[in-house]
């Protein structure tokens, strides 16, 4: 227990100096909040399913960095080893791609780690489906919709707890396609 407290303090002390400043989309909410709420549907989710919380978490916390931040790979994998390295490069969108190739890289590279990653990628997807910002058009939405089922269909068996919470997010989300 101890060993994964600290290693959840370190990804979430390297998570705020990384994110520092950054708000989440469409709030004034520092964008910690978003990482803490994807480790926060995982806590949730290992109550009832047998997984490795460690992994899950500390990649939760990163998850964003590499693709948001400065952060790199290599200090990544420096600070916490190979396996969350390389899970959250596999969560992290290669901008070398069309921008339509992107989610469909990435998810194939998910899928190519443990079964802890695909869940981390189902939480922040769960986490992401609240009210959308205001300025995002009603496409926007549709396709942040389609982009999620999409998800839970690469996904949604690493989890059936996490799948389950995702297409109620879904199915709840399905307000904000239609004109307002």
């Amino acid at each position: 227990m101890s060993r994964f407290a600290d290693r959840y303090t370190q990804a979430l002390l390297f998570a705020a100096t990384a994110h520092a400043g950054q708000k989440f989309p469409g709030s004034e909410l520092p964008y910690l909040v978003h990482v803490v709420n994807v480790a926060g549907e995982l806590t949730a989710a290992r109550l009832v399913e047998v997984f490795d919380e460690e992994l899950a978490c500390v990649c939760a916390l990163l998850h964003d960095t590499i693709e948001d931040t400065p952060a790199t790979a290599e200090s990544i994998e420096a600070a916490f080893g190979a396996a969350v390295s390389a899970g959250v490069l596999a969560l992290s969108k290669n901008p070398a791609l069309p921008k339509g190739e992107q989610m469909a890289d990435s998810l194939e590279r998910i899928q190519q780690q443990p079964a802890e990653i695909a869940r981390v990628k189902l939480a922040d997807r769960i986490v992401n489906l609240a009210h959308p910002p205001s300025y995002w058009s009603v496409d926007k939405c549709k396709a942040y919709h389609a982009e999620a089922m999409l998800i839970l269909d690469a996904l949604g068996g690493s989890s059936p707890v996490l799948a389950m919470r995702l297409r109620e997010k879904i199915a709840a989300y399905a307000q904000y396609t239609v004109p307002r």
